[in-house]
């Protein structure tokens, strides 16, 4: 769990980067996704509803439907996502709460926070999805596997 994002942002993330792991125009279920990420289902339904809005996610009715990226992965980055879901707003204040804080007014950890954050956005900012597909398909296999050695099935 992560200390800066909502556990909705954390999932939002995981699942648009499975998603960007398949072909242009593929549609996953919710369930498939839900499988994938050991999430329950309802939850992921609820957070990918939540980026149709962006244009990040579609969702499609139908036998063949499902949740699929709405944009190219070349023109999406992990800051588009974290945008949707959170907001940018923990970028622009306090990290502690203080109402004010500001260099000329600092909280404790302002300083560091500003390097943190800055640095936070850059990664963030930095790779769209199409560079980062590779590693998201090693770690969906590295999960794959995990999942398979708890329920024995990789003995």
């Amino acid at each position: 769990m992560t200390v800066i994002f909502s556990k909705k942002c954390e999932l939002a993330l995981q699942a648009v980067l499975y998603l960007s792991t398949g072909e242009t125009g593929r549609c996953f279920s919710a369930a498939e996704i839900s499988k994938e990420l050991s999430v329950p289902k309802e939850f992921i339904s609820k957070i990918l509803q939540a980026l149709t809005p962006s244009g990040i996610v579609m969702s499609k009715k139908g036998k063949m439907g499902g949740f699929c990226i709405g944009k190219e992965i070349s023109d999406i980055r992990l800051i588009d996502i974290v945008e949707a879901i959170d907001g940018l707003d923990i970028f622009h204040t306090c990290v502690l709460g203080f109402p004010g804080c500001s260099v000329e007014a600092p909280c404790p950890v302002h300083h560091e926070w500003g390097q943190l954050r800055e640095k936070t956005v850059q990664m963030l900012s930095k790779n769209t999805l199409a560079e980062l597909k590779g590693k998201t398909i090693n770690k969906i296999n590295d999960l794959k596997r995990q999942i398979s050695n708890k329920s024995g099935n990789g003995k």
